[in-house]
């Protein structure tokens, strides 16, 4: 064996368990990106304005930190380190004015720089205040605003790296993170064909090492150590191939997320609509074929081309005659339903479309009242304007047959959808 990490992480990649199939090759993860993005700034924005509040529950802050806790696995319980704790007096953002403009300023200032210097430098400042109670858990929201520059953060992703490098980095301390930001940065160099320039992956490695699905090559590589862990390493590669013929449970849900935007593309075309299926999931394969068989491979010319969210919309109804947007679909089975909701914003407040198509949000019926939840949060504040409805999954099924032989037009989804 002459690199036991390189062989580990060959192991990793192949478990179709791995943080690396069901989150760093996840379809939803890259389209979430703008939208997490987005949300970043409107904190900056209710912060500078004094319209922020002093409390993390229904802040602009919660939602965007639970639309990223939402995302599978790796930052489950991402919010922790933000929820308002009034007897420690932490995070101390919600009750001290100033520290929560250099929140705003470290955020502002990250969303604004494109170099690792300049990401380091404004790191470095907010730590030099000495914000009780926030620490490193931000570096989760700034990685998805530079991911390639600032790794996910959490207490697997250390207890990997101080397990694969020897080290004894600490929770809590900024200056900790920065350390293993750069023990990160030099593995991923020296690994970076079999990785990636998104910090993500190496994160996730650390965070499956970390949680106990693997075990770290051991330090002192002696015949014996390598030899039991050589073991451990065949163990867990045959429980992956065996895994390869057992659907998981995250494979199950894009499964269902797929085939309800084959029933959205199929109910669109009956109903004599071009149909557009989001630009990363059209060459999923479905049935016989590919999910983006027969749909159009542009949007047309009244939607903004410079708007890459609106082309990351699930399933898009166009007009054949007058080539205007009719109706456009977010599936949101297991998803975070804040991501959806800023695409469907985008497309009605961004393009021509506006006030002249139908915009749904279709998800299974146990989320209705998540839905509702999130259009009513005060980011969203002109959702009610725009009449985004929710579709249940339910009605399209129960309904899909009859509206796809009798329908001919979008007022039968009017009519089983509801408004919230």
């Amino acid at each position: 064996m002459h690199d036991p990490l390189a062989a580990l992480i060959d192991c990793w990649k192949f478990d179709p368990s791995s943080t690396y199939h069901t989150w760093f090759l996840w379809d939803q993860r890259v389209k979430n990106f703008r939208s997490i993005r987005r949300g970043i700034a409107q904190v900056v924005v209710d912060i500078r304005a004094g319209t922020f509040g002093n409390t993390y529950r229904g802040s602009s802050l919660e939602t965007i930190v639970g639309s990223i806790a939402e995302q599978r696995q790796i930052f489950k319980g991402a919010d922790h380190a933000f929820l308002w704790k009034p007897k420690l007096r932490i995070p101390d953002i919600y009750e001290n004015v100033n520290h929560q403009r250099a929140f705003a300023d470290l955020l502002h200032t990250c969303d604004h720089c494109d170099c690792a210097e300049d990401v380091v430098a404004a790191i470095q400042r907010i730590d030099a205040i000495g914000i009780k109670g926030l620490g490193p858990a931000v570096a989760n929201l700034l990685y998805f605003i530079h991911p390639t520059l600032v790794s996910p953060f959490n207490t697997g992703i250390v207890n990997g790296f101080n397990a694969v490098t020897g080290g004894r980095l600490k929770l809590g301390r900024w200056d900790h993170y920065l350390s293993m930001r750069e023990g990160l940065l030099r593995l991923n160099e020296q690994y970076r064909l079999k990785l990636s320039n998104d910090l993500g992956a190496i994160a996730g490695l650390m965070f499956d090492i970390g949680s106990g699905r693997y075990a770290a090559p051991p330090l002192a590589m002696d015949a014996a150590a390598a030899a039991l862990w050589q073991e451990d390493l065949e163990r867990v590669r045959r429980e992956s191939t065996a895994l390869q013929t057992k659907p998981s449970q995250a494979n199950a849900s894009d499964a269902t997320h797929t085939d309800t935007q084959a029933s959205l593309r199929d109910l669109g075309k009956a109903l004599g609509f071009d149909v557009w299926i989001a630009s990363n999931d059209r060459g999923r394969t479905h049935g016989r074929g590919l999910l983006g068989d027969g749909c159009l491979t542009q949007l047309p010319d009244t939607v903004d081309p410079g708007l890459e969210s609106v082309r990351l919309i699930d399933v898009v109804w166009v007009d054949t005659q007058t080539s205007q947007v009719a109706a456009a679909f977010e599936v949101e089975h297991t998803t975070s339903i804040y991501s959806g909701i800023v695409r469907m914003l985008d497309l009605a407040l961004g393009t021509r479309v506006a006030g002249k198509c139908a915009l749904f949000l279709v998800a299974p019926d146990n989320r209705r009242d998540k839905v509702a939840e999130q259009l009513r949060r005060p980011a969203f504040s002109r959702v009610s304007e725009l009449g985004i409805r929710y579709l249940p999954y339910s009605q399209l099924e129960q309904n899909h047959a009859s509206m796809s032989r009798f329908g001919s037009s979008i007022k039968p989804l009017l009519e089983i959808s509801q408004r919230l």
